[in-house]
């Protein structure tokens, strides 16, 4: 199977069901010359041009409220925030309209709308464009939040969320785009509640989001020379959750260990343990639940500082050792 960068393997995804279907455009800030502030939407302006793929002015509630009123006259519009901080600017429409004009009015509308936004850390962007804000929106009945860590997921779970007829927020790390994976020629859906197993282990549930998967990956290639073996849980979709492959995971191994980027205060990590806790996979627990997040400050501009605020592999090695040798 040929191989993609996470950034293409979006961009083949938006190619593909552009050319398929009329009803789908693009809007955001710089994402037609210029190509989008990461390079995702590169070249599309000239095969589609201005009309399907639109630049806007720099106004973050425009754009999404552009995209649901488009949904909800019968199109399908992709938007992009240009930092996923910046889609603080836009809450009103998400929180109070997207999410709720299905519901008000009995299923008769829906608003099958697509927000991309690039998240996280790791570019020396600083405190208010390295942001994960994607529990705000997993709080919000009626929004759909995706995460994907790899290409081939961007691609399928992308697809997936343009033809969901329900507002799907959908987040992708800004230091997963060069990154590369099989990823298939023809269009794909992957599921939007279908966890996936990404590797088998019998000592610790590793249960991670977007980039801290990479990051689990190579702490367990790490772990395993010392016979700790690491199962990699990745949810993709945060809501609607599939936790069952994760309960069923923490019964096989007895421990858990969740990591993400976003900080630990609030975080979704809080709402996996819960379920664990409150599953049957309680019982199988041989060592409390533990989380492994982000510092809860402000992303700080030095490199260094900002590598410490966030999960990195050494600290994924050090806390599932630990969680590996700890018992009740």
């Amino acid at each position: 199977m040929r191989e993609l960068s996470y950034a293409e393997a979006l961009r083949e995804g938006l190619r593909q069901m552009m050319e398929t279907d009329p009803s789908i455009f693009l809007i955001g800030e710089d994402i037609g010359v210029y190509g989008g502030a990461f390079g995702v939407t590169a070249g599309l302006i000239d095969q589609f041009g201005g009309q399907r793929v639109i630049d806007t002015p720099i106004s973050e509630a425009g754009i999404a409220g552009a995209c649901i009123g488009a949904a909800l006259t019968g199109m399908r519009p992709v938007g992009e925030i240009q930092f996923m901080d910046f889609v603080t600017l836009s809450m009103e429409q998400l929180v109070l309209q997207a999410a709720k004009v299905r519901f008000m009015f009995g299923g008769k509308a829906k608003v099958p709308m697509v927000l991309r936004m690039p998240g996280g850390s790791g570019t020396g962007a600083a405190a208010q464009h390295s942001e994960s804000l994607e529990n705000w929106f997993v709080h919000v009945p009626g929004l759909k939040v995706v995460m994907p860590a790899t290409p081939y997921d961007a691609k399928g779970l992308l697809i997936s969320a343009i033809y969901d007829d329900n507002p799907v927020i959908f987040v992708e790390h800004k230091l997963l785009y060069k990154t590369k994976g099989d990823v298939p020629e023809k269009p794909y859906r992957i599921p939007l509640s279908q966890t996936h197993v990404v590797r088998q282990g019998q000592h610790v549930t590793v249960i991670a989001t977007s980039i801290m998967v990479t990051r689990a990956l190579a702490a367990a290639d790490a772990l395993a020379k010392e016979g700790i073996e690491l199962e990699i849980i990745d949810p993709r979709t945060l809501k609607p959750l599939d936790d069952a492959p994760i309960i069923e995971s923490v019964k096989k191994t007895g421990r858990a260990l969740i990591v993400h980027e976003a900080v630990e205060i609030g975080g979704f990590g809080g709402e996996i343990a819960a379920r664990i806790a409150g599953s049957e996979a309680f019982d199988y627990l041989e060592a409390p639940i533990r989380r492994l997040a982000g510092l809860d400050i402000p992303i700080p501009y030095n490199r260094e500082l900002e590598r410490n605020t966030v999960p990195q592999i050494e600290n994924i090695i050090h806390e599932a050792r630990k969680l590996a040798q700890t018992a009740y």
